[in-house]
């Protein structure tokens, strides 16, 4: 199996992709404007302590309180806690109390995020647990032999306090990366320990790498084909993170110098589309249907065009099993978690069961998040847990839609105007024209203007064209279209959606941010500053436009004669 990372970054997001011969298998997103909270520690003030749920909810500093389950909470108790004697919440914790904790699970839905007392932190190939005297081996190294050795390694290096998990990038490893491997990471929770005594509360005490370093970190072993960066600045960070235990990698890291953007060279942006469906169509013409609630999804599989050869229980198996190994990649993919119910086809004879069953599996130890089969109901429903540690794939990139009042999900703004710089940026890259015209939804216009101006400024900077924007109420916020190009005369002449002196009746939405006395007014998208208007906010007026500028225009009051 030939396996690839790709990683590409721009102003607004970085994008990691995992590929298996060539279909895409893992995506994760990190945007500019926002960053994920998984593994970094927090010191916060205890809020709510809840014995009836066994459970605390913490403030750190974020938008919602973190929930801190009593599981989670044990390791504040000293030696072990059989599960008889677990203590109740109230007897650990109290309101107002400081505590150090780690956040295990991001925030989802109306969920805050998951946090836990048992601290850890990953290196390249350990992942040390202070206070927790264990080690573990990575599952994913199976030669028993290996382990074995690797075990070893890890009980001698490790303080008698301290316990380690060794990474699948461990395998076949000498003994003094490990020392060095460990070294860094005690140094870190030295750090880690000094930061907690100093900080406010609530505030952060360690923060977790990039999406970048984590990628090198988490995902390259020595199992990956390629790594392929399109940056020349991400391809010098990455082998700079390789150079120490892990240079025999630095070849497999590739500079993109193709003019086509590499997620669609590699047709990754048709598999996120296809991953975002509900219908999932098989290469046979049998389909599966996939589900998502907050408690579960459900996968429902059918035969669909694929009509068999021989007979429907050739038929059903065949479907099933292909069923199995695309399942397993939609479910990787999408990065759903929680619990799961596959409804395969169903099946008579018990053989064909047991093959599906062990197909599913052997296909779930591809994934490096863990997922545990539970088995077959009477009712013929396959039950699968998986860990959910962050937000699923359609909660990255969509958002509840407004047109059917929270029904279905359409992109997001963000999502939406960072597609559109990437199509632009590959438009005028083939193009003469010295400007352009763009029309989008006016939530869209909005994000690729930026706040005064500054998204729109650097786009034509990064293209050397003159660029402008057009919202649009009637279309969708997925649609976007190029209306024209040609010189800037020409596109100005067709972009701006007002002239001086023209007389308009228009609603006052807001005063303005910076001088209260003037109220703005927006036509699809396009900012009017009426003067002396700030009074008239929620009114319909008549203004009269004095100037003119590409992204707003300024007017005064015109006053009705009775």
């Amino acid at each position: 199996m030939r396996k690839q990372i790709l990683v590409s970054t721009d102003h607004r997001e970085l994008r990691v992709a995992i590929l298996e011969d060539g279909r895409t298998v893992e995506y994760y997103l990190e945007r500019s404007s926002g960053e994920g909270v998984v593994g970094n520690i927090y010191k916060g003030r205890v809020a709510n302590v809840l014995p009836g749920m066994q459970a605390a909810f913490v403030d750190i500093g974020i938008e919602k309180n973190a929930f801190l389950y009593i599981d989670d909470a044990l390791s504040l108790l000293p030696g072990e806690t059989p599960p008889e004697t677990k203590p109740k919440i109230n007897e650990l914790l109290r309101e107002g109390q400081e505590i150090v904790v780690q956040v295990s699970k991001e925030a989802v839905g109306s969920k805050g995020a998951r946090v836990t007392t048992s601290l850890s932190l990953p290196g390249r190939i350990l992942v040390m647990m202070p206070g927790a005297p264990y080690v573990g081996v990575s599952r994913r190294i199976e030669n028993e032999a290996e382990r074995e050795r690797i075990k070893g390694i890890a009980e001698r290096i490790r303080d008698e306090n301290t316990g380690v998990i060794v990474r699948t990038a461990a395998e076949g490893v000498d003994e003094s990366v490990f020392e060095s491997d460990y070294t860094f990471l005690k140094a870190q929770w030295q750090r880690v320990q000094k930061q907690s005594k100093s900080v406010k509360v609530p505030g952060v005490v360690y923060r977790d790498l990039d999406l970048l370093s984590r990628s090198v970190r988490d995902f390259f072993t020595d199992d990956v084909d390629e790594f392929i960066v399109d940056t020349a600045e991400a391809y010098e960070t990455v082998r700079e993170l390789l150079q120490y235990g892990s240079k025999h990698l630095q070849e497999r890291v590739k500079l993109y110098k193709e003019q086509e953007n590499l997620f669609s060279a590699h047709r990754i942006d048709q598999d996120l589309e296809k991953a975002l469906k509900r219908k999932v169509w098989l290469k046979s013409g049998g389909f599966m249907v996939i589900d998502q609630t907050e408690a579960l999804t459900a996968i429902d599989i059918n035969t669909g065009k694929f009509v068999g050869t021989t007979s429907l229980e050739e038929t059903v198996l065949k479907t099933n099993l292909e069923a199995a190994r695309e399942l397993v990649r939609q479910i990787r993919l999408r990065d759903l978690g929680g619990i799961i119910i596959i409804d395969f086809i169903d099946m008579r004879d018990p053989a064909n069961k047991q093959l599906v069953l062990e197909e599913l599996e052997t296909q779930l130890k591809k994934d490096r998040t863990r997922a545990h089969v539970l088995g077959m109901t009477q009712l013929g429903l396959i039950e699968m847990t998986r860990k959910k540690v962050r937000q699923s794939l359609d909660e990255v990139l969509m958002r509840p839609c407004h047109y059917c009042e929270g029904r279905g999900k359409v992109f997001s703004e963000e999502t939406m105007a960072a597609r559109i710089e990437r199509d632009l940026l590959e438009y005028l890259a083939t193009q003469e024209h010295a400007a352009v015209l763009i029309e989008c939804h006016p939530l869209v216009a909005a994000q690729l203007i930026g706040p005064g101006g500054q998204n729109l400024q650097r786009l034509e900077r990064e293209t050397k064209k003159r660029i402008f924007i057009k919202g649009r109420e009637s279309l969708h916020m997925a649609e976007h279209r190029i209306l024209w190009a040609g010189t800037v005369a020409e596109v100005e002449m067709r972009a701006l959606p007002v002239q001086i002196g023209q007389v308009l009746e228009v609603r006052i939405d807001e005063p303005h941010a910076h001088n209260a006395r003037d109220g703005i007014a927006r036509l699809e998208g396009y900012v009017l500053d009426v003067q002396n208007a700030g009074m008239h906010v929620g009114e319909t007026v008549l203004i009269k436009i004095a100037q003119v500028f590409r992204t707003y225009a300024k007017a005064t009051l015109v006053h009705r004669s009775n």
